[in-house]
């Protein structure tokens, strides 16, 4: 009853004060080592993020880039769009939902490869209709072509990981029944190859589609074959300061204060940044799955903090006997195929290239045996 006595302000601050001490170790281990992160403050990077806390411990999220419908139709906005999207409901209890893509014009002779695409937002921010990632998805499947599974996950705090994992897991689950015709097939996965099945994923997005890969590997998903993993600048951390990190720390982009904040909202609390859900090469569940994973596309920018998190893991995942096919640009930034469309083609092609070189009469995958 006390409660009811305290203003706005005053639940604000408690709720952002059990928050904080949710993440004092990540705090101590910050004031442990005087830097420039250390002169930056939470509400900072709530900022920069454009998020604040509601009384009821949940965010608030600015909507600073716009969400746009789905275009079942070639007359569904204007100007006409490049490819075919429709959202598909996958529970009325959860509200999971998924946007499915097809090319205008599919092919009628053949089967075209199947790509489950994670969105970014760094676990906190965005949803599968914000606008850049809707558009990224348009270009895939009209480029590829392709038929793209877009997954909608849970975002953080409010639910903290592994819950985007096991959203996306649940997505992967439901393209297994429609390739075996449990409830009926959607017509637009007519023209799907459920043989070629790919993870794509973009900053967060990556770091779902590999922990989803590896979680994959748990279960028969016959008749998939999950054929490789696209991972787009990565967003992965750890303790331990990487020279990138170091060298970028105040990044305009991806400023490193804010990425502590972000996984401190996104890991199981208590939990630091060796945790496997961020630093994949710390150890953990997943280290005795990792050799078994298809081949993996990692590509980066010099640019970007981010990027020795990414040679790390193609490192590591060619040491496991991994097939690794990486690309490291000099220069760039952190997202910079959103606002760069010279970087962008570069990548559509590049992944292109990725996907059309693995044959699809290779033999089955690790994945499709229990």
């Amino acid at each position: 009853m006390a409660l009811l006595l305290y203003t706005n302000k005053s639940i604000h601050t408690l709720v952002f004060f059990v928050l904080f001490i949710c993440c004092i170790s990540w705090q101590q281990t910050i004031s442990a080592s005087p830097n420039l992160e250390a002169q930056h403050t939470w509400e900072e990077a709530f900022e920069a993020l454009g998020i604040s806390w509601n009384a009821n411990g949940t965010l608030n999220r600015e909507i600073r880039i716009p969400m746009v419908p789905a275009t079942p139709s070639p007359d569904s906005s204007d100007p006409p769009p490049i490819a075919l999207s429709k959202d598909i409901t996958l529970s009325n209890k959860s509200h999971a939902y998924v946007r499915l893509y097809i090319p205008l014009n599919p092919p009628q002779n053949k089967k075209l490869p199947l790509v489950i695409y994670l969105h970014g937002g760094d676990f906190v921010l965005f949803s599968l209709s914000t606008v850049i990632f809707h558009n990224f998805c348009n270009q895939i499947v009209s480029q590829f072509p392709a038929v793209v599974v877009s997954v909608e996950y849970r975002l953080a705090p409010e639910n903290r990981l592994p819950a985007a994992y096991n959203d996306s897991l649940n997505a992967l689950f439901w393209v297994q029944d429609q390739a075996n015709g449990t409830s009926g097939r959607d017509p637009w996965l007519e023209y799907a190859d459920f043989s070629r099945v790919f993870f794509l994923g973009s900053s967060s997005g990556a770091n779902i589609a590999y922990h989803v890969a590896l979680r994959a590997l748990d279960f028969d998903l016959r008749p998939l074959n999950i054929k490789g993993l696209l991972l787009n600048q990565a967003f992965f951390g750890g303790m331990e300061k990487t020279e990138s990190e170091a060298r970028l720390e105040e990044d305009p982009y991806v400023p490193l204060y804010v990425n502590h904040v972000l996984w401190c909202l996104a890991l199981p609390t208590n939990a630091n940044r060796d945790h496997e859900f961020c630093n994949p090469i710390s150890g953990g569940t997943y280290m005795g799955r990792v050799f078994r994973l298809p081949r993996v596309y990692i590509k980066g920018d010099y640019g970007d903090p981010l990027v020795d998190r990414s040679i790390q893991l193609a490192q590591f995942l060619t040491s496991c006997g991994v097939q690794v096919t990486s690309r490291f640009n000099p220069g760039g930034f952190h997202g910079i195929e959103l606002n760069n469309s010279t970087a962008a083609q570069e990548l559509y092609d590049d992944m292109k290239i990725f996907v059309n070189s693995i044959s699809e009469i290779e033999p089955a995958d690790s994945y499709a045996s229990s």
